[in-house]
């Protein structure tokens, strides 16, 4: 297999056809030391328990350090100063908790690690993917490494996992469902007077939205979101400023807050690609789906295509089947799309409603918490969505 992008889900892919006897060449612009060592982005993921159980049987969970890996106990909802939350518990669930974060540098550093350790992965870093041929016998990539030299190779299927915003996509032809929110997002970590008891926090204000996602110690990952020119100039203010602004935001319910290093700033665009697979030819990871961040989702949702496109490729690969054939792909497209659509669709909804200050929509999603808190099969199902496991190692 071709696959570009040396991120965590084109590693993730690597790392499970590897495990299954199926080669793999993965191509990154980037550099060794970048790949091996990327710095700190702001952004901490949470995994949900079937990702957890995917990144076991990967060889990735256990090799997350334990310092890095905070524990997300439960979550609420809060709407503007209303003191009533929607709350998210898994005590019904048996789980202990609704999963795990974990920073994404950590999981880029972890799955580089591990790609260079197993057989029948090579890793092509500081390496341009100059253009693609697909055709009947194969796919086929024309790239540029450090040296300046130009190269050729040829495999059953290309993989794109070249982010959300993927030219290999587009090259390829499929086009994609971009929803630009005209916002960004402001990420940090900060330390807190107060405990957090693992608690999640998503607070919708007038204007904007502030997450807080529980990490180890008195300190969580702090997630802005609101318009794109606003987040530029708030990105500038001095640190006391900004962490008294959060206190004020989350109604001191953390105490004093300290900004714990840099403030990272990213554009907020959804985006659902028109198509998953094409003959020789598949989308995993963003390139895929590249989701709203409020739902955490974007990586979990990663794994999950990950883990149907190698079974896919696993059972033609059994049957002797050329696994670049659409016959072979399309089961994957159909299973990644019945499982991502719903939920796409509905974070889009749900933050239009969130975002829209408007009185009508103001009053309408204060009447949508309440209702929702006072169904406990709404509120179980979305737990039971969070610790289902997910199928045990194969």
């Amino acid at each position: 297999m071709l696959i570009v992008g040396a991120g965590p889900s084109g590693l993730a892919l690597a790392l499970a056809l590897a495990d299954a006897g199926l080669r793999s060449v993965v191509f990154d612009a980037q550099d060794e030391a970048a790949l091996a060592d990327p710095a700190p982005d702001g952004r901490d993921i949470a995994l949900t328990h079937r990702a957890q159980t995917l990144l076991r049987r990967l060889g990735l969970w256990d090799a997350f350090p334990a310092a890095e890996l905070a524990p997300l106990v439960r979550a609420a909802v809060f709407n503007e100063q209303d003191p009533a939350p929607l709350r998210f518990d898994p005590e019904r669930s048996g789980a202990g908790g609704l999963g795990h974060l974990v920073a994404n540098h950590v999981i880029r550093r972890v799955s580089w690690a591990a790609a260079r350790q197993r057989a029948g992965i090579d890793l092509q870093p500081a390496t341009r993917v100059l253009a693609h041929r697909l055709d009947a016998m194969a796919a086929e990539v024309t790239t540029r490494g450090a040296d300046g030299v130009e190269r050729t190779w040829r495999a059953p299927l290309l993989v794109a996992a070249d982010s959300r915003f993927s030219a290999l996509r587009r090259q390829a032809g499929i086009g994609a469902w971009l929803r630009d929110f005209g916002r960004s997002v402001i990420v940090c970590r900060m330390a807190h007077e107060r405990g957090h008891d693992g608690i999640a926090r998503e607070c919708f204000h007038a204007g904007h939205t502030l997450a807080v996602l529980p990490l180890n110690g008195d300190c969580s990952s702090i997630v802005v979101t609101l318009p794109a020119d606003r987040a530029t100039e708030m990105r500038g203010w001095p640190a006391p400023q900004y962490a008294g602004w959060v206190r004020s935001q989350l109604h001191d319910q953390l105490g004093a807050m300290t900004l714990q290093g840099e403030r990272h700033v990213y554009p907020l665009v959804a985006v659902y690609a028109q198509r998953f697979v094409a003959p020789r030819f598949a989308l995993v990871g963003d390139a895929a789906v590249g989701m709203h961040p409020v739902t955490a989702h974007g990586y979990n949702f990663a794994l999950y295509g990950v883990d149907r496109l190698v079974e896919q490729l696993v059972r033609a690969h059994r049957a002797g089947c050329d696994l670049g054939r659409l016959a072979v792909l399309e089961p994957y497209e159909a299973q990644h799309r019945r499982e991502t659509l719903p939920l796409y669709l509905g974070t889009n909804a749900v933050v239009g409603l969130f975002t829209d200050d408007r009185a009508p929509a103001r009053v309408l999603r204060r009447a949508v918490i309440r209702i929702a808190d006072r169904l406990p099969p709404l509120k179980a199902a979305i737990a039971r969505r969070l610790t289902d496991p997910g199928r045990a190692a194969a």
